[in-house]
């Protein structure tokens, strides 16, 4: 990484945003965007639903308007296919046998779906106990140990293991690797040839409470049609809370807080449990279609224009769901209509003028609440050629509670990226905020790291926890209390006190930072020690 390019990058960037006459965006146009994205009408805009194709077409809409060009082979559209698998709750019947015996409540002790587009999904096999699920060499790490797994039940615990006071790095130290995501330890299931697996929730190692995991999973899932490539999938995948996980271990003689404490060291190894876990219900399937909307303001630069900075935010949510306190339409307002809306003021923005000498990306991805699928399909299937996007700014969950003293940069370590927004933001007597949550993995958990696993040096830009004229401690309770109360609930809808001036604030630093990026003499570096970095150009 050049890290002496980066007070050069900056003055230059201080240089730009000083010739703008004023302010290019207000909180008076994202509203705009935020209070339609955020309607009833929209039916918490799923994939592949009559709301999620209304959302689409507005985006579209507005990029036409703005003078944004298509992006996607003359079309905003970028085709998704998406396969919906709805479990029907009535025929859900999970149970325990051998050494111990109990019918498990769907969704009170357990929430299971299909891991593949199958019209039935049925598990009858021995748990095996597998600690944190990671084989992870560059840490010397195997919960494996050679163990075949093939044709049974995992119960995993969620996260990294965590680590030891003589090895404070190990697995990132606080911070959560991609060996602590669900979406890891599903991969790595099917790569052992697995039949199945639950993971134990507990809310502070998954981050969010059980009623998220409810929310998120017990109602139908989306997923990209499965690659014949890849491995056999999991014919159930499923939470299951730690109570339940605890009571069932119990009958058969083992203790599950310390299977957790052997599950903290190397020597681990997996635990037959001698319980027999029957699962099965009967599916709907779809094979549908949803859509990236995709748009591009051209650079002007003939030697430049072919590489690109994208901007990306995620237009979908959870559509409609089990009703809460008589609610079922869970409208996302934070997550992530404001970052849309954001994201379309930056277009707007940066359609006026003057272009440019890279060209500028606009992606709006689908199903990221599925599991980042929309932008794992355009990082597959890019409408330009991935070498040549030479930064991703992803915006998910914009600023909803005034103007911030701080920002959180999610990669802010991963590339040169995170140091040369912070040395944008110092003068202006701001600040990057240190992660106050590493161990919830919030890295992995949104689109631009689609964008960083195909080389892409990559960031999500939010208000950090400081805000004017509040006190230090006020944006980190407004942040608990969205995560524990309305985080994938349908109480995450728009209301008319928001405080828009931050997201105003947030997308006019975006938009600074990439025009600086877009002109700049030297793109983007991935830090020596980064999982994701591409050979060198």
């Amino acid at each position: 990484m050049r890290r002496t390019l980066i007070p050069a990058l900056a003055a230059a960037l201080l240089a730009t945003q000083a010739a703008a006459q004023g302010p290019r965006i207000t909180p008076h146009e994202i509203d705009g965007h935020l209070r339609f994205l955020s309607s009833d009408l929209l039916e918490g805009r799923a994939p592949a639903t009559r709301g999620g194709r209304l959302t689409a077409e507005y985006i579209a809409g507005q990029l036409r308007e703005s003078g944004v060009e298509p992006g996607a082979a003359g079309s905003y559209f970028q085709r998704v296919p998406i396969d919906i698998v709805g479990a029907d709750p009535a025929t859900i019947r999970v149970s325990a046998a051998g050494r111990a015996t109990a019918t498990l409540r769907y969704p009170e002790d357990v929430v299971v779906w299909a891991g593949s587009a199958a019209e039935r999904s049925a598990v009858n096999a021995e748990i095996v106990f597998v600690g944190y699920g990671s084989a992870a060499p560059e840490f010397r790490w195997d919960d494996f140990k050679g163990v075949d797994v093939r044709g049974k039940v995992l119960m995993v615990l969620v996260n990294d293991p965590p680590a030891p006071a003589n090895e404070a790095t190990l697995f990132g130290g606080r911070a959560m690797t991609y060996y602590g995501r669900w979406t890891y330890k599903f991969e790595e299931a099917e790569r052992r040839g697995a039949a199945g697996m639950l993971i134990v929730h507990t809310t502070e190692q998954a981050g969010y409470p059980w009623h998220t995991v409810v929310g998120s999973w017990a109602k139908e899932q989306r997923m990209l049609p499965r690659s014949p490539s890849l491995p056999a999938p999991l014919a159930v995948r499923g939470w299951i809370t730690d109570s339940a996980a605890a009571s069932l271990l119990g009958q058969a003689g083992l203790n599950l807080a310390e299977l957790r404490r052997r599950a903290e060291r190397r020597d681990f190894r997996p635990v037959a449990t001698g319980i027999t876990l029957s699962a099965a219900f009967q599916n709907t399937v779809e094979h549908l279609e949803s859509e990236n909307v995709v748009g591009i303001v051209r650079g002007s630069d003939p030697a430049l224009r072919d590489q690109h900075v994208a901007f990306s935010a995620h237009w979908d949510h959870l559509g409609i769901g089990p009703a809460v306190n008589g609610d079922s339409i869970y409208n996302g307002s934070l997550d992530n209509a404001s970052g849309t809306a954001d994201v379309l003021a930056i277009a707007r923005a940066a359609a006026a003028g003057p272009a440019p000498k890279r060209s500028l990306l606009f992606v709006f991805v689908t199903a990221e609440e599925s599991g980042l699928l929309g932008s794992e399909f355009f990082a597959l299937n890019p409408t330009v050629p991935i070498a040549g996007i030479v930064a991703n700014l992803n915006i998910d969950g914009g600023n909803i509670l005034g103007r911030a003293l701080d920002f959180r940069v999610l990669g802010e370590n991963k590339s040169s990226l995170g140091p040369l927004f912070a040395s944008m933001l110092q003068p202006r007597g701001w600040r990057t905020a240190p992660d106050q949550h590493p161990e919830r993995g919030y890295f992995y958990r949104s689109d631009h790291f689609s964008f960083a696993k195909a080389g892409v040096p990559s960031i999500s830009i939010a208000a950090g926890s400081v805000y004017e004229g509040k006190p230090a401690e006020w944006g980190a309770q407004q942040e608990e209390a969205y995560t524990s109360r309305c985080y994938h609930q349908p109480c995450d809808e728009y209301r008319p006190d928001f405080d828009l001036s931050g997201a105003a604030q947030l997308a006019e630093l975006v938009l600074t930072f990439g025009l600086q990026l877009a002109n700049g003499d030297h793109i983007p570096e991935w830090a020596a020690d980064a999982e994701f970095r591409r050979p060198s150009r």
